[in-house]
């Protein structure tokens, strides 16, 4: 069923890639990957989600530094910063489950381009130091970095647990 339906294949076929080839990606994907993320649903349409490109080696070093995975983003070409504006939220719940769905939007956009990207959320431990370090207001609450890039390699693989493992009822 899957093979026949490109929606299914992109979801069963997208890896967490996190070593990047120096090709440039052009702002126009970028852009097309943050529109990608902006279209996930959200609570009453209030699309809560912000964002910040970071291209500049020396701010991208400095937010690496946050993160114990900095090898990650010293590589990518380029970042994205995703942030909730806790101005525009009205349930915190259904607002983080909305930011969980943009960026897993972006990341099928990232994989439907011929590029690979990867949610950094270790980096959370220091969310304050990388809104610092953009310079962007207290009212913007860091929920994960995305590194993306044209991937070195495609030999990831992943496996999932069995439906019967994760179903706990059919009634």
């Amino acid at each position: 069923m899957s093979e026949n339906n490109s929606i299914l294949k992109s979801i069963y076929t997208r890896r967490s890639v996190r070593d990047y080839t120096d090709q440039p990606v052009s702002r126009e994907t970028v852009l097309e990957i943050i529109k990608a993320g902006t279209w996930a649903p959200s609570g009453l349409n209030n699309q809560p989600w912000r964002f910040a490109i970071v291209w500049d080696k020396k701010v991208k070093s400095e937010i690496a530094a946050q993160t114990k995975y900095s090898h990650i983003i010293e590589r990518a070409p380029v970042i994205i910063a995703v942030f909730v504006d806790k101005e525009a939220m009205y349930h915190e719940v259904k607002d983080h489950q909305a930011m969980g769905a943009c960026i897993q939007n972006m990341l099928l956009a990232i994989h439907a381009l011929g590029l690979g990207g990867v949610w950094l959320g270790e980096i959370l431990k220091n969310a304050d130091k990388v809104r610092q370090i953009l310079e962007l207001p207290e009212k913007l609450e860091l929920m994960a970095v995305v590194a993306l890039g044209y991937p070195k390699h495609h030999n990831q693989s992943s496996n999932r647990l069995p439906l019967e493992t994760v179903i706990l009822k059919e009634i």
